[in-house]
């Protein structure tokens, strides 16, 4: 929390953010390996990262996995966060697709952009906008497909999946969150 300081979350959401577990770089590989090995051919696996692994690189992370970092999207989110000399206001979505690397056929949709503004609604501090998760699925998958998601906090890619009628299975590193709870409530 003392690092909070350099950003306007306010103290609930600071909290929040603070009482979230982190995943270990092990754990990311782990998860990136086996959505790999269970992802079908010219599979799509969309990784939101931050300012700081989008500098740092996370090519390590997809080493042997056969998945290849395809696009970058930029969210903007129309709420100014944390950092020590500029102010986050953005994340990022990478785009892999695991091998054989096509987008003809597979890619459906061609007119979203690489940046992309949405306001997110809700009480989770990691939500993510589900507009743009849904244009993204409706993209790379059919009703009735699947879609995986093991970090799935506030619920955003379950909403996404109810109204694009995916079938959806998801999970989270937490057992019980009050705040994912009241989401996945309004959500449902």
């Amino acid at each position: 929390l003392d690092k909070q300081k350099y950003g306007n979350e306010g103290v609930n959401r600071g909290m929040a953010r603070c009482a979230l577990p982190q995943m270990s770089e092990d754990t990311i590989k782990n998860f990136i390996n086996q959505i790999s090995r269970v992802l079908k051919k010219s599979g799509h696996l969309f990784l939101w990262i931050d300012k700081f692994h989008l500098c740092e690189g996370v090519t390590p992370w997809f080493i042997n996995t056969g998945l290849n970092i395809v696009d970058l999207i930029t969210w903007e989110k129309h709420r100014i966060g944390m950092g020590y000399r500029t102010r986050r206001k953005s994340e990022y979505l990478v785009v892999l697709q695991k091998q054989p690397l096509r987008a003809k056929d597979v890619w459906k949709s061609h007119d979203i952009p690489d940046v992309i503004a949405e306001k997110v609604i809700g009480i989770h501090p990691h939500a993510k906008p589900v507009g743009l998760q849904k244009r993204l699925i409706e993209s790379v998958t059919n009703i009735g497909d699947f879609v995986l998601d093991p970090a799935m906090g506030s619920g955003s890619v379950l909403v996404a999946c109810e109204e694009t009628h995916r079938v959806f299975i998801g999970c989270d590193l937490l057992n019980s969150n009050e705040n994912t709870q009241l989401t996945l409530k309004e959500a449902v």
